[in-house]
């Protein structure tokens, strides 16, 4: 059974047996391409929740209410990207086994990878709904095929065509928006479309939903690996990410890409934790 971190997340202080929702940590950045730091993520929205309210005047919902365990970071194996995987992949399946949903808070965004396998492992008819400002489709980034450039591509590799819903991507490879038109139903630079892919889905299927955080405008959100101007505003992601978790069947989740350290103002650890509690309260 797994044993309560010592800070948790904002009131995500229920033990394991009571617990419907299980956060854990996975700080693992050494696939970054451009700017490293997502490591320091999940310590960061940790130490800095307690600077919000556990109560959300949005849904008239509060944290002390509900039943989320925060289990702590993941000790990974640095240095071992399969290896940091497995890991991932390991802790989440324990909590699916168990019947409880898996909330990941990343690191860089390969790490959804790790938890997607486990979570495709027991709904072999799963979806994924993707926010983010990349792609992430590329058959391999400078010939390597396990790197966060790639995370959705290989979760494409695990349960085919269709079943990958992306919103708010305004970057990458000419080939990644090719492949996307025949592969995955991609609705570029907006989320407006949320509502309408959430009447579409309903209930009937299990969703594993990936947020990385860069999906938000720089201006909002300066504390990222890779910003990428042109993005959402904070209360138009707010919406959709309650849409999606209120009204589709969410089996596991993770929130990624806040690199701390590149936003001194803690501005965009202060949107990580909201978000993450408006997620939380959702689901």
């Amino acid at each position: 059974m797994l044993k309560n971190n010592v800070e948790t997340f904002l009131a995500c202080d229920k033990e394991y047996n009571d617990a419907d929702i299980v956060m854990f940590g996975a700080p693992f950045d050494s696939t970054t391409s451009f700017r490293p730091g997502t490591r320091f993520g999940p310590n960061a929205v940790r130490s800095e929740s307690f600077g919000i309210e556990t109560y959300s005047p949005y849904q008239n919902r509060d944290l002390e209410d509900i039943n989320v365990m925060d289990s702590g970071d993941i000790e990974l194996r640095i240095g071992d990207t399969e290896a940091v995987l497995a890991q991932i992949e390991e802790r989440a399946a324990k909590i699916l086994s168990d019947g409880k949903i898996p909330f990941m808070i990343g690191g860089e965004h390969l790490v959804t990878l790790g938890a997607f396998r486990a979570a495709a492992e027991k709904y072999p008819d799963i979806h994924i709904v993707h926010f983010d400002a990349h792609a992430d489709l590329r058959e391999d980034y400078l010939g390597v095929k396990l790197s966060h450039a790639c995370v959705l591509r290989r979760c494409w590799d695990i349960i085919g065509d269709d079943r990958i819903h992306q919103f708010g991507i305004r970057s990458g490879e000419r080939s990644e928006f090719e492949f996307a038109k025949t592969h995955t139903d991609m609705h570029p630079f907006t989320l407006e479309d949320v509502p309408q892919l959430v009447k579409e889905i309903g209930r009937s299927k299990p969703v594993y939903f990936t947020l990385d955080l860069d999906v938000l405008d720089p201006s909002v959100f300066p504390g990222t690996g890779t910003p990428e101007p042109g993005g959402v505003n904070f209360d138009q992601l707010r919406r959709a990410a309650a849409a999606v978790c209120s009204g589709l069947n969410i089996v596991a989740c993770d929130v990624n890409e806040l690199s701390p350290h590149y936003d001194h103002s803690g501005i965009s650890t202060a949107a990580a934790c909201k978000i993450i509690r408006e997620i939380l309260l959702a689901i």
